[in-house]
């Protein structure tokens, strides 16, 4: 198995230097314990996966800390937040920074426990799935966004991909069991992880009865991405309740297997919608889940468009997400139907773009980009997001931006 370089590596080396406690969060198997191993070999490391351990760390989180001692690396901590107070007062008296690595799934608990304990004594951080720029080997992490010399500096650290290429990419997805080559088989490996990692996480927070309705449900949702947000629509498909399929949903993102771009809006664009579009954090596995057996039916299927914006929507998120910065996306679309892919909001400036599969863009494309004119926020350079093979400009307010750039 080759370990693929982390970009976020850089990030917790520095942290490690500043803060007693850092948190990384994220979804199953996207390797958060793989990361803090490769970077230090020498310290103690526990798995609250021991149900052992997990019971002592929860029953007496006191005796747990004095047998592991730090430096210490506590992986799935989310099954003991008993241990969180008791990392405060370690802290409090005087913890060495890079004293607790902690790592766990279910994002939302976790930071709601950290903030709430560990107030302004640790860094937290979220781990995806493998970027492109970890894949194809780009060395400098630059958060995407529209502006000429970032993006060619950009050109300088990525691979150029056709349209071929990119659909591989998508299909792949970026699970780094399957791309570093531990796993071999693709459909065993999506299979087993819906059945060990999501059934264990959601049976830790909700009653699913029906494990066959509850894949199905997933399988629809997988069909959905890049859509609006339509619960009653999901829950008619698998025969369940809109309250059960709201239930399911949350668990979904709770437990990152989904995230939610939503709408921009301000009382001066008021025809805008207030409902969220849904994304997966994992192309690969919204490709599974949609029986795309292979890149090809993949990019002649009519899913193409859908799980495209996917990528991209995901690819830009995740270059913020591990160079540590916060990330300001939406998109647009109002009552009229008139719909802008991405809205980036950066530096007092709002940055529109569109995504397309063409590599030909024309004027038409940014049509609704004038509607950001009326919002009270001004509106900076526009972006489209296509096939095209070098980075170019429409016109002197619109980019074309090649996907490989991102």
């Amino acid at each position: 198995m080759n370990y693929i370089k982390r970009d976020m590596e850089k990030l917790v080396r520095e942290l490690t230097k500043e803060y007693a406690c850092i948190l990384i969060t994220g979804p199953r198997q996207v390797g958060k314990s793989t990361i803090l191993n490769h970077i230090e070999e020498v310290r103690n490391k526990v798995t609250l996966d021991d149900l052992q351990e997990r019971n002592l760390a929860k029953n007496d989180p006191e005796m747990f800390l004095k047998l592991h001692k730090a430096p210490i690396l506590i992986d799935e901590v989310q099954y003991a937040p008993e241990l969180f107070s008791y990392i405060k007062i370690a802290i409090d008296n005087g913890a060495h920074p890079g004293s607790f690595w902690l790592t766990g799934s279910q994002s939302y608990k976790l930071m709601e426990l950290a903030q709430e304990s560990l107030a302004g004594r640790v860094a937290i951080l979220n781990l995806t799935t493998l970027s492109q720029n970890e894949i194809f080997g780009g060395e400098e992490i630059i958060p995407f966004d529209i502006d000429i010399d970032n993006l060619q500096k950009r050109f300088t650290n990525k691979k150029p991909a056709n349209l071929e290429d990119i659909y591989k990419r998508i299909w792949d997805g970026g699970l780094p069991g399957l791309l570093s080559g531990k796993y071999t088989n693709r459909d065993i490996y999506y299979s087993s992880y819906l059945q060990t990692y999501l059934y264990r996480d959601v049976k830790e927070e909700i009653e699913v009865k029906d494990d066959i309705k509850f894949v199905d449900f997933i399988r629809a949702v997988a069909c959905r991405v890049g859509q609006e947000l339509n619960i009653h629509s999901i829950a008619n498909d698998v025969e369940v309740s809109d309250d059960t399929a709201k239930r399911w949903l949350s668990m979904l993102e709770k437990s990152e297997v989904i995230f939610l771009l939503h709408p921009y809006s301000n009382n001066l664009l008021k025809r805008a919608i207030k409902t969220p579009k849904l994304y997966f954090f994992d192309t690969g596995l919204a490709c599974y889940l949609t029986k795309h057996s292979n890149p090809e039916i993949l990019q002649n299927s009519s899913y193409n468009g859908a799980i495209l914006e996917n990528y991209i929507v995901n690819e830009i998120r995740k270059s913020y997400l591990n160079a540590g910065k916060e990330l300001f996306m939406y998109y647009y679309r109002d009552k009229e139907q008139r719909e802008i892919d991405l809205i980036l909001e950066n530096n007092g400036l709002l940055h529109p773009i569109e995504i397309k599969k063409s590599s030909n863009p024309v004027p038409s494309m940014v049509k609704n980009f004038s509607i950001l004119h009326k919002s009270s926020i001004s509106v900076g350079q526009g972006a489209i997001i296509c096939m095209k093979d070098t980075l170019s400009a429409l016109d002197s307010e619109t980019l074309i931006i090649p996907i490989w750039y991102i």
